[in-house]
């Protein structure tokens, strides 16, 4: 086994990723999975991630479905439960399901905030207050790696509900990585810029998207492989030991350009 091979072994982990029926939570499980870890599959869409456990498991891997609304608080313990029935505790738990509202401040209504909200903010809290939880009662180091954005410290219009959410996740995961240290649990995330997924090829393959492309110093979008690299490092034990509290930044340089 090379060094490199070493460094990104998960064998023996066991991750619970969220929005895994698309987009990047489809790849992150992928890769988790492609690295030896267990992967527990949560998303509503079980149809869509059937497909994807017949696909980790062609390919060697281990993969459990369970159906999970994360805006559901009382359902998140109950795939946590099934989750350790199947692989045993959790010890990899990544927080990517997530929406966005594209209406402006003054047209966004208290059911679009508060949906917004449930999901891609308070889920996040719980599913890694569950997890970190289940994690110190097994007395297991553990990671959570959360799915936050270039926008939780830019602003766009139209997104503005977004971008609050994603300012919390990141304060949250630096918060929790000091809560969380003395168990021997790193919080992490990932802000990616612009990935082009099922979600939004449209738009982003669209003369719109050849507009925000250049504001974008690579000029170019990114796909969820190009986030490959950023997962593995915090979802490491060895790779990514001596790092908690961080927001990996992956936008081909975007938020950094004047």
């Amino acid at each position: 086994m090379s060094l490199a091979d070493q460094i990104f072994d998960l064998t023996g982990r066991v991750a619970l990723v969220t929005g895994a029926s698309s987009g990047l939570g489809w790849r992150f499980a992928q890769v988790l999975a492609g690295q030896g870890a267990s992967v527990v599959l949560a998303a509503r869409r079980t149809d869509k991630l059937e497909a994807l456990k017949a696909q980790i498991e062609a390919d060697g891997g281990a993969a459990h479905c369970v159906a999970l609304d994360v805006a559901d608080r009382g359902a998140i313990a109950a795939a946590f439960d099934e989750a350790e029935a199947v692989f045993g505790p959790i010890t990899i738990q990544v927080n990517n399901a997530g929406m966005a509202v594209e209406k402006m401040v003054l047209e966004t209504s208290e059911q679009d905030w508060r949906s917004i909200m449930d999901v891609n903010l308070d889920a996040v809290w719980w599913c890694s207050q569950e997890a970190a939880k289940r994690m110190i009662a097994a007395q297991v180091p553990g990671c959570i790696i959360n799915t936050s954005s270039v926008l939780a410290n830019n602003a766009m219009p139209t997104l503005a509900a977004y971008s609050v959410t994603k300012a919390g996740v990141s304060q949250m995961t630096r918060s929790m990585a000091v809560e969380f240290a003395r168990h021997k649990i790193r919080v992490n995330a990932i802000a990616p810029g612009y990935i082009v997924t099922e979600i939004n090829e449209e738009a982003l393959l669209s003369p719109k998207g050849d507009f925000l492309k250049k504001n974008i110093p690579q000029r170019q979008f990114g796909t969820p492989v190009d986030l490959d690299g950023a997962l593995m490092l915090l979802a490491s034990d060895r790779a990514g030991r001596f790092m908690t509290g961080e927001v990996v930044v992956v936008d081909g340089g975007h938020s950094v350009a004047i």
